[in-house]
């Protein structure tokens, strides 16, 4: 069965210019990409690869320079689909003077909820990050790791279909931090579809199913994330039930059943996403212009140069 399409996009380009039209920063080049119905896509890349000009032109907020993008099968410039969305941005950018309560009742109303609604997901909400104990608060108050909380739960307040969390654990202690990643988790099983924007690829590398890779504008690595971790040049192998002896170092390729044990498992080790992310950004240094192309399959290996699904624009 084919998988739900939620966000497409076709060669998405996005061009910045000057008072004079000018060009000033090509912010976005032939990015093409599909996030799937109930994944957690992350999309990578360091500050000024292209991911904050995705997300606004995913939500309309900006309109392309060339190509097209969809969310829900609809053009991304139909503001009408982001009722079935929620966004925290980076930076929330919340009421200071108005308590827990009050903010997600506001939030409430923009999404023309009946008032015993409101009320009721507005203590859902509070208690499922964890601010019961603080809902009367006003927000000034409030710690960075609270607001990120509070902010989560303003995303959540319209029950989306596509959550779209841009720093989710920025300011979160470790505990903090894997309360948001488990509810992350929680969400794609309830059917949810996440885009997940991070610098703490640890985060990432625990959550996500997918990733894409930006860098300068370019679409650099696409694909499953235990995939592109993987070292296509070594193969390990793990037995059980022996004792590693010299005579099993000289004898390796035939010795674990003459020695009794058994094979456990066979494939490639793979590298941390922090490794994999820096090896494909100082790639995409060295070789300015190329890009992933879409249809490609074989990761770019983590100890060698760039493989098959990297190609130089012609």
């Amino acid at each position: 069965m084919a998988q739900d399409v939620i966000v497409e996009t076709r060669k998405l380009t996005k061009v910045y210019r000057d008072f004079w039209g000018r060009r000033k920063k090509d912010a976005l080049r032939a990015l093409s990409l599909e996030i799937y119905r109930g994944e957690i896509f992350g999309l990578l890349g360091p500050n000024g690869s292209g991911k904050t000009t995705t997300i606004k032109l995913l939500l309309g907020l900006l309109f392309p320079s060339d190509g097209e993008a969809f969310v829900f099968g609809k053009p991304a410039a139909d503001v009408r689909k982001n009722e079935r969305i929620g966004y925290l941005p980076e930076e929330s950018y919340l009421y200071r003077f108005l308590n827990a309560e009050e903010t997600l009742d506001f939030y409430g109303r923009l999404f023309n909820m009946p008032a015993s609604e409101r009320r009721r997901k507005t203590q859902d909400l509070i208690e499922r990050v964890g601010l019961k104990a603080d809902r009367k608060r006003v927000l000034r108050e409030y710690s960075k790791g609270m607001r990120q909380r509070i902010g989560l739960a303003q995303a959540l307040i319209n029950d989306p279909d596509l959550v779209i969390l841009d720093e989710p654990t920025s300011g979160l202690d470790p505990l903090g931090a894997r309360w948001m990643k488990n509810l992350i988790l929680d969400l794609r099983a309830q059917g949810k579809t996440v885009i997940m924007c991070s610098h703490r690829l640890e985060d990432v590398q625990d959550v996500c199913d997918r990733i894409a890779i930006l860098s300068e504008g370019d679409l650099q690595a696409y694909g499953e994330v235990k995939t592109l971790l993987q070292d296509v040049n070594r193969v390990e192998m793990r037995g059980s039930g022996l004792q590693l002896t010299d005579q099993l170092r000289a004898d390796l390729d035939d010795v674990l059943k003459r020695h009794g044990g058994k094979l456990d498992t066979v494939g490639h080790p793979t590298t941390t996403l922090e490794d994999y992310f820096l090896h494909i950004v100082e790639e995409s240094k060295a070789h300015p212009g190329r890009r992933f192309l879409p249809g490609k399959d074989a990761p770019i290996p983590t100890q060698a140069p760039a493989s098959t699904n990297i190609a130089e624009n012609r």
